[in-house]
């Protein structure tokens, strides 16, 4: 964040563009299906698109509408201009026009530019994703699998779950053996599996990684397929915590920080 100035991370940090990167790295094939790519928000109105797909902001994270008709029944678009949030709604209760209203406050809106600066998403062009809404087996909103790279090798892989409802979020190191680690919502109970298919998501997330000191990669295990989320550079922007604090230094004690970024 300090002193990274790459190209490599404003790709990683572009929802658009990293998915030609992907695509280069590991195959097109784990890419989830991207219904449209739009600087231009009124777009959103035309667009032929399914019962269920996902709308986000292709400079910044943490935003994002979900349709589907899993979402709850009373649940509506934000209405704060530019809300920069997650939303699940179903489709009777999306009117397009709020949409667009939304994400044109997305558009009006440089991410990452605050006190503890993200750099790489302020060279992103600002524009509109709308992605297929990848579900598990059963129909719902898959876990999130998240694998902390270091130098091209997996150290750590967070597990998180419930992103619309009770999250839990467990830590454990490549061998899958728990972390006694906290970073702010509680572990699940009980205990996350192993994932069927985590050798293969090891060796895709380094692969992705294989380029940079640190990247975090986020998989989606959907049962029939591995599917790409996304490349993180600046973890909750460096705000997550970790309890007990001595993981601050267990994970840093695998990143050999260059003396200088070319």
């Amino acid at each position: 964040m300090l002193r990274d100035r790459r190209p490599l991370l404003a790709c990683f940090a572009d929802k658009a563009a990293v998915r030609e990167y992907v695509a280069a790295s590991i195959g097109a094939q784990f890419l989830p299906v991207a219904y449209a790519v739009t600087a231009v928000p009124r777009d959103l109105l035309t667009l032929d698109l399914p019962d269920a797909y996902v709308v986000k902001p292709t400079h910044g994270s943490g935003a994002a509408v979900v349709v589907s008709e899993g979402a709850p029944a009373d649940t509506t678009l934000p209405t704060d201009p530019g809300s920069w949030e997650y939303r699940h709604v179903r489709p009777g209760a999306l009117d397009r026009r709020h949409l667009v209203w939304l994400a044109e406050g997305w558009i009006a809106q440089l991410y990452g530019q605050g006190p503890n600066r993200e750099w790489a998403y302020g060279r992103v062009p600002r524009q509109i994703i709308v992605e297929e809404l990848l579900t598990g087996p059963g129909g719902d909103i898959p876990d999130d699998v998240k694998f902390f790279v270091f130098h091209g090798s997996c150290r750590y892989i967070e597990i998180d779950s419930g992103r619309f409802g009770r999250r839990t979020q467990d830590f454990f190191d490549a061998d899958w053996n728990h972390l006694p680690l906290s970073g702010g919502p509680p572990w699940a109970v009980p205990q996350p599996p192993r994932p069927a298919k985590l050798e293969t998501m090891i060796a895709l997330a380094e692969r992705l990684g294989s380029e940079t000191d640190f990247v975090r990669v986020d998989l989606y295990d959907l049962g029939d397929r591995i599917v790409f989320g996304e490349l993180t550079s600046y973890p909750a922007g460096g705000h997550s915590p970790f309890e007990p604090i001595r993981f601050d230094a267990e994970f840093g004690a695998h990143w050999r920080v260059p003396e200088r970024y070319r």
